[in-house]
């Protein structure tokens, strides 16, 4: 169970937070088979994700849900005994962990190259200062205070009740990746992203329930939603826009109504205002032009105004038409038919 913390806020004195004490705790435990610091970020990450699956952990490392304590310890070359080892406490971010192990390589070398001898201790990471402190010293195990617990009663797991629990797992995150290849056709890196968290893999699905167009669902929420989630410093569960949000949008640029640039300017105004996307549409008059005389007069002033870059296009820089089509936008506010401005320049300019 979670213990009392002290909190050492001033120099007056300090003061102990009990709000946690009580709070049953799961204390998972490695053999020594990670070997560097980057396969250890990647093993958190994955056992992070799992635990989140399985609904044991929000996995928020900031409110105090997840922490690591990490041992590390070196050898020489050729060597097969464990050297001693130093432990890193309560470290509240992967990135701090990756971090401090790469610190207590370089500390702990340098110490054996010296001559000197590693102390069994444990230490803090300074995240400030990019280094670890000592904190107390360990030297053997009694140190450590091991004594049996008279209230705690031996459970025994038995194969069945084992094979039991297994077979009630829910997909795991592994499981849900290779599913979302196979089934949605999207790429692996894409499938990796959505499924980092379960939320995140929860809103995809969602999304392709009410749009059947799992590319571009993806394609919006890696690109457009994870970096306004991120500039927020928003989580996905706190997410002011709906699956139902995303995907009428979609359902919009399928149909023609909004274009590709217009959409993104819906998107930023639904995330901010939590608006509908055809409330924004409306209000904001965004409505793609497809009326193919209006958007010709538009073309006839570009090409008009740009009489030297229209030659150049017709002289072979096929470069130009792309100069062309963004000043038909422009002079549009975004919202003309792309292909339609596509099909009247090239007419026009060929003649």
């Amino acid at each position: 169970e979670d213990a009392g913390k002290l909190i050492h806020a001033s120099r007056r004195g300090s003061q102990v937070d009990l709000n946690r004490a009580g709070v049953p705790l799961i204390e998972i435990v490695t053999e020594p088979l990670i070997k560097s610091p980057a396969e250890a970020y990647e093993f958190l990450t994955t056992l992070k994700a799992v635990l989140e699956y399985i609904d044991a952990c929000d996995g928020n490392m900031e409110q105090g849900s997840l922490r690591c304590d990490a041992n590390i310890s070196v050898r020489p070359k050729g060597e097969t005994a464990l050297g001693v080892k130093a432990e890193v406490k309560n470290m509240n971010s992967f990135r701090n962990v990756q971090a401090a192990l790469e610190y207590e390589i370089d500390r702990q070398i340098s110490e054996v190259k010296k001559g000197n001898r590693i102390v069994q201790e444990t230490r803090l990471f300074d995240a400030a200062k990019n280094r670890t402190v000592a904190m107390r010293s360990k030297e053997e195990s009694h140190d450590y205070r091991y004594f049996p617990e008279p209230d705690l009663v031996p459970v025994m797991v038995a194969p069945t009740w084992l094979g039991e629990l297994r077979e009630g797992l829910p997909e795991l995150p592994a499981e849900r990746k290779a599913r979302f290849v196979s089934q949605f056709k999207i790429p692996e890196y894409d499938a990796t992203i959505l499924t980092a968290t379960k939320a995140m893999a929860d809103y995809f699905e969602d999304c392709v329930l009410l749009h059947n167009n799992p590319k571009s669902v993806s394609n919006w929420i890696m690109s457009e939603l994870l970096r306004e989630l991120n500039n927020a410093n928003l989580d996905i569960h706190d997410c002011p826009l709906t699956p139902v949000h995303l995907t009428g949008m979609l359902k919009l640029m399928e149909k023609g109504t909004i274009s590709g640039k217009i959409a993104k300017t819906v998107f930023e105004e639904m995330f901010k205002t939590g608006k509908k996307p055809e409330v924004i549409v409306e209000e904001k008059g965004l409505v793609q032009i497809t009326d193919s005389s209006a958007i010709e007069a538009i073309v006839d002033k570009v090409i008009g105004a740009h009489e030297k870059v229209a030659n150049e296009f017709r002289e072979g820089k096929d470069k130009a038409l792309g100069f062309l089509v963004g000043q038909v936008m422009k002079e549009s506010r975004g919202k003309a038919n792309p292909k339609i401005v596509n099909q009247l320049l090239l007419k026009k300019l060929r003649g």
